[in-house]
């Protein structure tokens, strides 16, 4: 999809004002098909709700989450294929899965394998046919169930196992890092402190796996394909602020978030002294593991250094509080 910003006319203008009007965000006052100041803003309100980067332009990760946003349970069959399925839909159904013991992992709105295992054990849990197809029948029976119980999802309860059983040690852990590569100026900035994270991880004993090498610029959703294939046990990624606000960014959505993501990204905060924020963008959305951003606007070796040594020192500190005598 081509990019649209502020100035642009046209048929693919109105679409994107039609569909940001059904989601709740008018354009005010501009024409239709005409990308106006009043158009931007709904942009940008559509990007903070949706906890986008917030730039006011329709890029691929913008349109996706814009079409995907249109999409309620039950407008349409769900099911596996390649590419999978994703939208509203999709995580709504995953968060009921999981909300009644039918674990199919993250609320991503990616209909992948694991959802397809949840579907098809509630199917046969439930005697319906065992398709892996969600269908009226099966979000009818969903509905039901689902009404009756609100309880913590399986992919939560997972997360709080992952947190509790922690090693103390990076030492031994495949840590996949992610220098982000947007443009030639990221990628160059962000490569010296993925070398030197990789540096300290070495030193530690962990198991450094990157995500590409200095002169190549791989996509974001191809970095996190990676980082499953390589079985990473954490992930870090380094990128530059640019309109983004500085901080260290984890997974969270409007119906989901990763605790042990959000408890690493606390915990590196707190000694690079920024915010942390939650965050929908490939690398923390895709990836199996936990995983965080450091976005900052000046990236230097210093900061791969501290990164791992945060997160080093908060497993140590994890590990204490576990064996600390209770009263």
């Amino acid at each position: 999809m081509a990019l649209h910003k502020q100035g642009d006319q046209g048929e693919p203008v109105r679409d994107i004002q039609d569909r940001l009007l059904a989601l709740g965000f008018p354009c005010g006052e501009d024409a239709p098909g005409v990308f106006g100041e009043r158009t931007r803003d709904a942009v940008t309100a559509f990007q903070t709700d949706r906890r986008l980067p917030v730039d006011g332009l329709v890029g691929p990760e913008t349109w996706r989450t814009m079409v995907d946003a249109g999409f309620v349970l039950g407008d349409r069959q769900l099911y596996h294929r390649m590419p999978m399925l994703h939208g509203d839909d999709v995580a709504e159904l995953q968060r009921n899965l999981n909300a009644i013991g039918f674990d199919a992992g993250d609320v991503d709105g990616i209909f992948g394998p694991d959802t397809l295992r949840a579907l098809i054990d509630f199917q046969h849990n439930r005697r319906l046919a065992e398709d892996g197809i969600a269908g009226q029948i099966v979000i009818s029976e969903l509905g039901l169930m689902s009404r009756e119980t609100s309880k913590m999802g399986r992919h939560e309860i997972r997360e709080k196992v992952w947190l509790a059983s922690l090693p103390d040690s990076l030492t031994g852990l495949r840590v996949f890092i992610d220098p982000f590569c947007r443009d030639e100026e990221e990628a160059a900035s962000t490569w010296g402190v993925a070398v030197e994270a990789a540096r300290i991880l070495r030193q530690i004993g962990a198991h450094p796996i990157a995500s590409r090498s200095s002169d190549t610029r791989p996509a974001e959703r191809l970095r996190a394909l990676n980082a499953n294939e390589r079985g990473a046990d954490l992930v870090v990624a380094f990128a530059r602020s640019g309109r983004d606000e500085e901080g260290i960014y984890s997974f969270a959505s409007r119906l989901s978030h990763s605790a042990a993501g959000a408890a690493m990204a606390e915990a590196v905060a707190l000694v690079l002294e920024v915010p942390t924020h939650g965050r929908v963008m490939p690398i923390l959305v895709e990836t199996r593991p936990p995983a965080i951003v450091i976005t900052l606007g000046h990236l230097t070796d210093q900061i791969g250094e501290t990164t791992i040594v945060a997160i080093e020192q908060w497993l140590e500190r994890l590990a204490r509080e576990r064996t600390a005598p209770t009263d």
